[in-house]
């Protein structure tokens, strides 16, 4: 090897990091005991992560420095995911590019005020607020995505791999603490549509909703996950308790099997009439509503008929439910087009008129490819 060449060294298993950020409090306690510690650091150790939102073992003051380095030289870090970059939107938005562990990122999104797609569904979140008190973040939980919906810049990616619940609820925690949110005071919702599909890498995003209601404090009740219709997961979804249960949204899209099938073929699995069987069973609380989000594609599924024929659908469902339209952002070489001028209102009008409550989602930093349906892991913005 000459001297100009580098030597890379592979790190085994046992000098890597050992990241603390994604345990639960009872498994730090674990840790802790392991270390020789008493239990109840582990309470500390959450306490810090969570609700302080320390970021290096450094800043855990209530350990002594021998304890910090201690835990150091064991190989032990906090381990939360760092936002790497940022792009900022004109209206406001902000699109994150958040590096893990492994060196590989994802995107998380943070919309001060929020683009209305929580409004009607149960919760007060519509209520007037301000700047950013009342704002939404939207949490990846894959990096890319297997479902392939046609329409989606992130299904370009495909699937490359899982997140761990660290690195769902360390989304959620690094946007918390780069805006300085109060949990408890300040109105903030988390939508789980960002990239990949939260219901197949279920024990991964549950884990991480547990982690953000027991250990940072956040309600489930300001949360929402957004499936594509994935039917084993949401008969399971149905079994989670209150306490821990976001709110449902079905990425429904078309009025019909036969065009849904088009533009998302995870259709031909799990066709429309299967998918409303499954939620269904989801016991709603008082005033919660399921959400059915409606990307309006034009020629395709913005027209007159389809209004129509989304109503029948929804009416028939039984369910308490509203409706979020979406006007289709676009991407490059996708095959779609934004719906015509005036094509949104009236497909809102047409549902309203049926006695559907409908509503419609503000397109949110499509300058900086944030808005729904436009995360792909783009560096420009």
């Amino acid at each position: 090897m000459s001297e100009t060449e580098t030597k890379l060294v592979q790190l085994s298993p046992e000098t890597a990091q050992k990241p603390l950020f994604g345990l639960d409090a009872p498994a730090l306690a674990e840790v802790m005991a392991q270390s020789g510690e008493p239990a109840w650091r582990g309470r500390q150790l959450a306490e810090a992560m969570y609700r302080q939102r320390v970021a290096e073992l450094d800043a855990i003051t209530p350990f002594s420095k021998s304890l910090r380095e201690k835990l150091a030289v064991e190989g032990f870090a906090v381990g939360r995911p760092r936002i790497a970059q940022v792009f900022k939107s004109i209206d406001g938005t902000e699109r994150y590019l958040v590096e893990t562990l492994k060196g590989d990122t994802v995107e998380t999104v943070w919309m001060p005020e929020g683009d209305d797609g929580e409004a009607g569904d149960g919760s007060d979140a519509d209520e007037a607020g301000k700047s950013w008190h009342r704002a939404t973040i939207c949490v990846s939980s894959q990096v890319g995505c297997a479902v392939n919906c046609r329409f989606c810049l992130t299904a370009r990616l495909g699937l490359q791999r899982n997140l761990t619940a660290g690195e769902i609820a360390g989304q959620v925690v690094s946007v918390l603490d780069r805006h300085g949110v109060e949990v408890g005071r300040d109105r903030v919702n988390l939508v789980f549509m960002g990239m990949g599909e939260p219901f197949l890498n279920y024990e991964s995003f549950m884990g991480a909703v547990k982690l953000l209601v027991e250990e940072a404090g956040l309600s489930p009740q300001r949360m929402t996950v957004s499936t594509s219709g994935i039917v084993p997961g949401i008969e399971r979804f149905a079994q989670e308790p209150q306490t821990l249960r976001p709110k449902l949204a079905i990425s429904l899209n078309a009025p019909n099997d036969e065009v849904r099938s088009g533009v998302m073929p995870i259709n031909r699995k799990w066709p429309i009439e299967s998918v409303m069987d499954a939620v269904r069973q989801v016991p709603l609380r008082a005033r919660e509503r399921v959400t059915f989000e409606y990307v309006l594609l034009g020629g395709v599924t913005d027209r007159p008929q389809d209004a129509r024929e989304v109503a029948r659908l929804v009416r028939r469902t039984g369910l308490a439910a509203k409706v979020n339209l979406i006007a289709w952002n676009p991407g490059p070489d996708v095959p779609y087009a934004m719906p015509r001028a005036g094509a949104v209102e009236s497909f809102r009008q047409s549902l309203a008129d049926e006695g559907i409550p409908v509503y419609l989602r503000k397109p949110r930093g499509r300058d900086i490819y944030a808005a729904c349906g436009q995360l792909k892991r783009t560096v420009e913005g």
